[in-house]
């Protein structure tokens, strides 16, 4: 009898031997093609950070990040896609602060919560906003434009490529802090208000600085300012608007980062987290990221979860100090 249990202990150890290998790694992670949602269209800075990021990950996960444009509705139909998708990291979102941490402040109401259904992974880079002017404002520098607009108060422009948007925020955070009315024009768009300001219509405007760099090394428009508390990289003689006395504390940029749905597995968040990391701080992707005007900012799940926390209140501050609303 011994012997007979014996014989199928042995017989059940030969057939667990002969399983494929894939029965004990069914429960792996990553064993398919990732999808990151981008919530915008492609060719703009978020676009290109999630394929950046796809491009560097690929190796350290061993499989691709598949990038998935879902533009419209500034960004929430792709952001809800995302909230609303299954929580196994096999569903990512690249997001900017317009779908996360504005949009709950402009909008009365949104069909997702990026609070609650929006899992922060890492913020992968910081995208600072240049404060371009038009050749013909006599002004070089931030304390110049602060005295031009209140001698003038009421009669300089400030574009934006839509109301609520980074830009906008940038204008009247300026606004606020130097104490003057600069009129906010808005634009259906980034390349109209370059357009009219390359042009002379308006005085002043916020852009990416990737953006910004033909324009300024053309000399159709003067860069004045940036909008970190640091320099950036690729135009290292711009002084940041917080070095003015009279904008001291002026920091608002825009900023590219990962999200999946809430209720990730731990686990697997550390995966996507570990890699989309070792991703970011490789040189090459580092050296790409620096000459599209950004700034390689990685972080840990907690640490970018406090980061969209503090920006969310910045920015709620200022939408409700200026009156800011946005119609559904």
């Amino acid at each position: 009898m011994k012997r007979r249990h014996v014989l199928k202990a042995g017989l059940a150890a030969g057939a667990l031997a002969a399983l494929p290998r894939a029965a004990f790694a069914q429960d792996a992670y990553p064993a398919r093609p990732i999808r990151v949602i981008v919530p915008h269209p492609a060719g703009g800075g978020v676009d290109i950070v999630a394929r950046l990021l796809g491009e560097h990950v690929r190796p350290i996960l061993g499989q691709p990040l598949v990038i998935e444009n879902k533009p419209g509705a500034n960004g929430m139909i792709g952001a809800h896609q995302a909230a609303t998708s299954a929580p196994d990291g096999y569903t990512l979102l690249m997001s900017g602060p317009g779908e996360i941490a504005i949009s709950p402040h402009l909008y009365k109401s949104m069909n997702y919560d990026p609070f609650t259904q929006l899992q922060p992974v890492t913020l992968a880079s910081r995208a600072p906003n240049v404060l371009l002017v038009h050749p013909g404002v006599p002004v070089s520098n931030a304390a110049e434009l602060v005295a031009l607009a209140k001698a003038r108060p009421g009669q300089l422009t400030f574009g934006s490529s839509g109301v609520g948007n980074i830009q906008h925020l940038n204008g009247e955070l300026f606004n606020k802090l130097a104490g003057v009315k600069i009129t906010h024009v808005p634009y259906k768009g980034a390349a109209p208000q370059i357009a009219d300001l390359v042009g002379g219509q308006i005085t002043m405007g916020f852009t990416s600085v990737a953006a910004a760099l033909p324009l300024i090394r053309s000399g159709k428009l003067k860069a004045i300012a940036v909008s970190s508390k640091e320099r950036v990289p690729a135009i290292p003689d711009v002084a940041p608007l917080a070095e003015t006395p009279a904008l001291a504390g002026y920091e608002l940029n825009n900023w590219f980062g990962l999200f999946a749905p809430a209720g990730l597995p731990p686990a697997v968040l550390r995966t996507v987290n570990e890699a989309a990391v070792k991703a970011l701080g490789s040189p090459a992707m580092q050296k790409s990221i620096v000459e599209g005007g950004a700034i390689p900012s990685p972080q840990t799940p907690d640490e970018f979860r406090s980061f969209v926390a503090g920006e969310s209140q910045k920015f709620a501050q200022i939408i409700r100090e200026v009156g800011i609303t946005a119609e559904n």
